[in-house]
């Protein structure tokens, strides 16, 4: 075998200065391997993408592996599956069974956006068509192989696999990938150490290239989110205003739900009934009872929880709540109000100030919930504009990710310096912040791809292959 047929090439199709579209196609022993398979969110530039063909024969590519569920990477599989992969899709069986949930409610609601876009005539296609249907993301699945923690997984006779607990959701996991003598470790997104329902991640002892997530690279989160979060809701309930919180389905909802049931409990904050409207939360719950040894979450508490906050089971009972003038909290998809019920919520309560929104989690460029905490005056729902009066906070403490100081501490089982750290899924401000950070702690340098940037492995050299030039080879 030729030097060349043994080097390695990794291109970034997505998650590269940006935090969505994760998807890294790694060629290597004429096998090409996909670490996960993202759709773009946010920024209209990013969501095009969606949309382009990949700058690779699909066909081509052998495996998928995933490190979590969520949309961000795991999105785009049923446009990848139409566009002609057939290979397997691999992952944590809580992974994979989240990845159904996921993909089914996405492309529910694509076929449903175009839906009501073609109906309302504010779409400039003729007519609007969903990225995928229901029947492609089944397709999709019917291509899922589920594959246990720490077991290393053959993918030919130089590759193989392995999947290691990561917290962050439920069934996440970072991966290293054995190619030959390297050993490639993808990150995936890392949990928090003290996550109230999951085990901290584990953390990789050796890498020869290494990719980490940087969503939260450049800050710390703040201590005792509860505390904030009764606070902001004893501010609102004092208002008799109704209280939003969009919210990630998976995890963050049963977080949120956790915490008000910790607080109700405890007669911290007002007896407001607590609504639940997301069919993909209620699913993931299902997957939090089937799964135990992956959370900390006692079916005691998940039953007696479930029992103390109504779930929303119908759109026509979304509409009818939102019609409801009582005080009251709801949790809502989607997370970055980029989708889902909460938006029905908005176009009621959003130009009311006596309404209090609270953001969960990370906001995107380019969603609507990155648009709200920057304070904008205005948003658009389905093709309409209104105004913004309601009162909005995020609380950052909710994370499902690692802040700055967490990520620099996953790296600090390694036996010896990585040859190459490159940090991915983070905008600007959080990969500089972390690159800076682990060069202070630790003396290593990192580089920041972009998408559709390569970096190529071989036996004397690891340098990274920018659209424009070749920067940073290492002997």
């Amino acid at each position: 075998m030729t030097q060349q047929d043994s080097a390695i090439h990794i291109q970034f199709l997505g998650a590269a200065g940006t935090v969505t579209g994760s998807k890294y196609v790694i060629s290597a022993y004429g096998k090409k391997i996909m670490v996960d398979c993202g759709m773009f969110q946010g920024l209209k530039a990013l969501r095009l993408l969606n949309w382009s063909a990949l700058p690779i024969t699909v066909s081509e590519i052998d495996t998928v592996l995933l490190t979590h569920g969520h949309l961000d990477h795991t999105g785009y599989l049923p446009r990848l599956v139409k566009d002609g992969f057939k290979g397997k899709i691999i992952g944590t069986a809580p992974t994979l069974e989240i990845a159904r949930v996921i993909l089914e409610d996405s492309a529910r609601i694509q076929e449903e956006d175009a839906m009501r876009a073609n109906a309302e005539k504010f779409t400039k296609h003729t007519p609007a068509q969903p990225l995928y249907t229901v029947e492609d993301a089944r397709k999709a699945e019917t291509l899922f192989v589920t594959q246990p923690l720490n077991d290393w997984l053959p993918i030919s006779d130089n590759i193989s696999a392995r999947f290691r607990y990561n917290g962050h959701i439920l069934g996440a996991s970072f991966i290293e990938l054995k190619i030959s003598n390297k050993l490639l470790v993808f990150s995936g997104d890392i949990g928090r150490e003290n996550d109230l329902l999951l085990f901290p991640a584990e953390k990789p002892t050796h890498a020869d290239v290494l990719f980490i997530e940087s969503t939260y690279g450049n800050r710390l989160h703040p201590d005792h989110p509860e505390t904030e979060l009764m606070n902001l809701i004893n501010e609102a309930a004092g208002k008799r205003g109704t209280i939003l919180i969009p919210s990630f389905a998976v995890e963050r909802t049963q977080t949120l739900m956790f915490m008000l049931w910790q607080l109700r409990k405890k007669h911290l904050i007002p007896e407001l009934p607590v609504y639940m409207d997301s069919p993909m939360g209620g699913h993931v719950l299902d997957i939090f009872h089937r799964f135990p040894e992956w959370h900390k979450l006692s079916a005691e508490d998940c039953t007696e929880m479930c029992k103390d906050i109504q779930l929303v089971e119908t759109m026509k009972d979304t509409q009818k709540l939102a019609l409801n003038p009582k005080p009251k909290i709801i949790i809502a998809g989607s997370g970055m109000a980029s989708g889902g019920r909460v938006l029905t919520y908005f176009q009621h309560y959003i130009g009311n100030t006596a309404t209090q929104i609270i953001l969960a989690g990370y906001q995107a460029e380019g969603t609507r919930g990155r648009s709200l905490l920057e304070g904008v005056a205005e948003i658009k729902l389905f093709g309409k504009w209104y105004p913004v009066k309601a009162k909005v906070n995020c609380v950052e403490g909710l994370s499902a990710h690692a802040d700055q100081g967490e990520l620099i501490r996953w790296l600090n089982k390694l036996d010896r310096p990585p040859q190459k750290i490159v940090i991915v899924h983070g905008e600007k401000d959080g990969a500089e912040g972390l690159r800076g950070k682990i060069k202070e702690v630790y003396g290593w340098d990192a580089n920041i791809p972009g998408i559709n940037d390569t970096l190529e492995i071989s036996s004397h050299s690891i340098g990274l292959q920018q659209t424009s030039e070749i920067v940073d080879t290492i002997p």
